[in-house]
């Protein structure tokens, strides 16, 4: 096995090993007890593994109910959000039970935030089963739900005690997720180590994915540990994300969320060039790179449309957005760009 000792406002362990699946009882009860869990999931997820961690569960003498939502990202709203802290109730949780995310980003989004928020704080664990939400989502806190006027909107930052990482439950990922993953694996070599974006060129993700998963989670560590609320350098971790988050809403969220962040790393990488962030040949290695694993590197949206859909995220700070930019592989920028100067970054990028 290996793990990863997160340390921020709650310490916890990152675990990865095959076959882990069957073992989450015996995790859950050494760093929890014999509390309570309310499994949430998603359908899809369910039909494939949620008998397999009840039955865990059970083994390790720990009583479980489940809660299951429709797959999408159409579960993380206010309404699905309050169905299940009802639940929470109904089923007489305490502060002392623990609430189990087992799904990719939607699931473990909404499942964080109920328990942020539920009697002002449960216990929290995230049991991923997508490589996105294993190598990103499911570590670092972040948390939320949605509005109708954009992603993300209403959440929290609040630590798991515990993530569970089986890279065997990758064996039923849909090609198209997995690929989604795969953008955030590159996302962080493009961020933090040539070394790693060069060993994914040369080598698969599937060929290598315990230390990828490993190595995704180290470098978002040391990220988290020298700036858990997002106020300064984890804004690095949004390379691709800001112009990402607009496709995915000008698509209505038929853009997958892995694939709008590979959209949103060729809009900033091409526009870097451009404007002399980075070299020509930096923004080639990033677009071959994505095109390599049959990412995205374009869309079908204007400027103007993108633009529009920026004004609801979260990455504006009054009357700045702060763009992260590629200056070569393994190192990027925080740049603080005028609201008004961005819709020229997007028109750079697109092309």
């Amino acid at each position: 096995m290996t793990s990863v000792h997160i340390t921020a406002s709650r310490s916890y362990d990152v675990r990865i090993e095959r076959g882990l699946l069957d073992r989450v009882g015996d995790a859950i009860r050494e760093v929890c007890g014999e509390s309570k869990v309310v499994l949430v999931t998603d359908d899809t997820v369910r039909a494939l593994y949620a008998s397999r961690v009840l039955e865990s569960l059970a083994r390790a003498g720990i009583s479980a109910e489940l809660f299951s939502v429709s797959p999408g990202e159409g579960a993380k709203s206010l309404s699905v959000y309050a169905r299940l802290l009802s639940f929470l109730s109904e089923q007489h949780m305490t502060r002392t039970d623990v609430l189990a995310a087992l799904g990719g980003g939607v699931v473990g989004d909404l499942t964080g935030f109920a328990a942020a928020t539920f009697q002002r704080g449960i216990r929290f664990v995230q049991i991923p089963t997508t490589l996105l939400a294993d190598v990103d989502s499911s570590v670092g806190g972040k948390t939320a739900v949605n509005l109708p006027s954009g992603k993300n909107q209403v959440g929290c930052f609040y630590q798991p005690h515990l993530v569970l990482c089986d890279p065997d439950a990758l064996n039923t990922l849909p090609q198209a997720q997995y690929l989604c993953g795969c953008a955030e694996v590159m996302k962080y070599g493009v961020l933090g180590s040539a070394e790693f974006f060069r060993s994914l060129r040369q080598t698969p993700v599937s060929d290598q994915i315990e230390d990828v998963i490993a190595t995704c989670v180290r470098m978002k560590s040391e990220i988290v540990q020298s700036d858990e609320f997002d106020r300064g350098q984890r804004q690095l971790l949004n390379l691709g994300h800001s112009f990402g988050h607009a496709v995915e809403a000008c698509s209505g969220f038929s853009v997958l969320h892995g694939q709008a962040v590979a959209i949103g790393m060729a809009i900033i990488a091409r526009a870097g060039a451009k404007r002399g962030v980075c070299s020509a040949e930096t923004a080639g290695e990033i677009l071959a790179a994505l095109e390599q694993y049959h990412l995205p590197t374009s869309t079908e949206f204007s400027a103007d449309e993108l633009f529009s859909a920026i004004f609801t995220d979260k990455k504006l700070t009054g009357k700045t957005m702060h763009l992260v930019v590629p200056e070569e592989i393994g190192r990027c920028r925080i740049l603080p760009v005028p609201v008004e100067d961005v819709r020229g970054w997007i028109a750079d990028g697109l092309s």
